[in-house]
């Protein structure tokens, strides 16, 4: 179904049957993508005395417990409460949910022991352009980036020239394939964090990091309309499903 949308007084038109989903699925299996040094997430029939919330074993609905974290276990969308003393919730801070998106794939650079993500990149990558929601592929982009376990890795992260560039341009939501934007052992500095919610400045307080995301290599880079989709959770970060919708 072709959808005409009025967004930021231009239009344009999306197929609302073709939804291109970078999320990935939850599921309680040590093939589920993991990070942060924490065991498998667990999905397990509620037992009551001699009650068991599972159909196959003789109850009439299934009524499970999921014990799961959302930075560690699955795709996230997270707001500045990740970072500051206050609380904050992701679910209080986006009061939107549909963004102007451009998708980019980048090879990290080598910057000593580690790869990284530089302005430089970036800034040729988006030629100019300036949309709300910018959609970070790293590559090689392999399958196994949805059941790999990221602990102890020290992942591609972003450099804070970068993430600077990238607030200043005024990109609100930055979405990305790694577990965070920041170095995995970086003593707490969360340089990346911290430029891209300006956490020594004017807060950015609608802006939202969302990471470990999975884009196919089908999709091709480009502008997109970005459909934000979160669990309504009263925290930092929430489960989410981004869904990008190719402009036509």
């Amino acid at each position: 179904m072709i959808a005409t949308i009025q967004y930021n007084s231009k239009k344009f038109q999306i197929d609302l049957s073709k939804p291109l989903d970078i999320s990935m699925p939850l599921s309680a299996s040590e093939n589920n993508v993991n990070a942060w040094y924490l065991d498998d997430p667990i999905i397990d029939p509620v037992k009551n005395e001699d009650w068991i919330g599972s159909v196959e074993a003789g109850a009439s609905v299934n009524f499970n417990n999921i014990y799961f974290n959302p930075h560690a276990h699955g795709t996230h969308t997270e707001c500045i409460g990740h970072i500051t003393k206050e609380f904050h919730s992701v679910n209080k801070h986006i009061k939107q949910f549909f963004f102007t998106a451009e998708l980019i794939s980048v090879a990290a650079e080598k910057y000593m022991k580690d790869t990284v993500i530089s302005k430089k990149q970036i800034e040729l990558l988006l030629k100019g352009n300036v949309p709300e929601a910018l959609v970070i592929r790293t590559m090689p982009n392999t399958k196994d980036k949805k059941k790999r376990h990221y602990s102890n890795t020290n992942w591609t992260y972003m450099t804070e020239e970068a993430v600077v560039f990238i607030r200043d341009k005024g990109i609100k939501h930055l979405l990305i394939d790694l577990p965070s934007i920041d170095r995995e052992h970086d003593g707490g500095k969360l340089l990346a964090h911290k430029a891209f919610w300006d956490f020594n400045g004017k807060q950015r307080l609608d802006c939202t990091i969302t990471e470990l995301i999975y884009v196919p290599n089908k999709i091709e880079d480009g502008r997109y309309l970005l459909n934000l989709q979160i669990a309504p959770f009263e925290n930092d970060a929430t489960p989410s499903k981004p869904v990008l919708y190719k402009i036509i």
